[in-house]
């Protein structure tokens, strides 16, 4: 992953913005607060009256978890493939840790379908957007009760992963994945976290620092046609139209 010195971001105030969080994010990325953008460009992480978000000027990205709202019924969770690969025997309501949160699109998921996930974030602007996101989640009645299963920790997974305080069932693993050449162009919002993260180069550490959690199982995202991480032949895979993942089960 980058860091951010290759990618320098101003945190933006905006008229009537969030002037407290504004001058708390600019102190924990050692970097300034500006009123509006200038010719200078770059990436603006914005406090906004209604939110976080990160900008370039042409792309926005904020964390809205209310937009997931339809995909985290009863009826559709029971058929996402994440939550049926992330399914342990005998556990009721597994621990995930999700080594690679990125926006928390996975982790909300589980945590509807009943999962306590820990997520874990390198990038301390990708973690500012995600706490901005589920703090405001947890004031919309219908999502507080999942939100509150969530837990998000600003740190390298690779690093915490052989020293966490128990087991957990799960270690999800989703590392951004180069494009293929001649592929369509990528969504918006990895366009912009692409600035800040790079696809996963060290895929043998992140996969070893998971093993060293003593989990019952490993999943794995990936792209269908995509090679496994690390060369690792998974135990068993799920596959979709697009995604597919890799499953490593274990037994201590």
């Amino acid at each position: 992953m980058q860091s951010l010195s290759s990618h320098p971001v101003r945190v933006l105030l905006p008229a009537g913005g969030n002037a407290e969080q504004a001058n708390e994010l600019a102190a924990h990325l050692q970097t300034t607060v500006v009123t509006e953008p200038d010719a200078a460009g770059g990436l603006l992480l914005c406090a906004g009256a209604d939110g976080l978000s990160l900008t370039d000027g042409d792309l926005t990205l904020t964390v809205d978890f209310e937009r997931e709202r339809r995909r985290l019924t009863a009826v559709n969770l029971a058929r996402e493939m994440l939550v049926k690969a992330c399914r342990v025997k005998g556990k009721e309501h597994p621990l995930v840790v999700d080594a690679t949160a990125g926006l928390g699109e996975d982790s909300i998921l589980l945590a509807a379908a009943g999962f306590s996930v820990q997520l874990y974030e390198y990038d301390p602007v990708i973690a500012a957007l995600l706490r901005d996101g589920l703090a405001r989640a947890a004031r919309v009645p219908a999502l507080a009760e999942t939100v509150s299963r969530m837990d998000l920790h600003e740190a390298d997974s690779i690093a915490a992963l052989p020293n966490l305080p128990q087991p957990p069932d799960v270690v999800l693993l989703d590392p951004m994945f180069p494009q293929r050449q001649k592929s369509a162009l990528v969504k918006k919002k990895f366009q912009l976290l692409q600035q800040l993260e790079q696809p996963c180069e060290n895929g043998a550490e992140l996969l070893a620092a998971a093993m060293a959690a003593k989990p019952k199982k490993i999943v794995i995202k990936r792209p269908l046609k995509g090679e496994w991480l690390a060369d690792q032949k998974p135990d068993y895979s799920l596959e979709g139209k697009a995604i597919r993942y890799d499953c490593f089960v274990f037994a201590y």
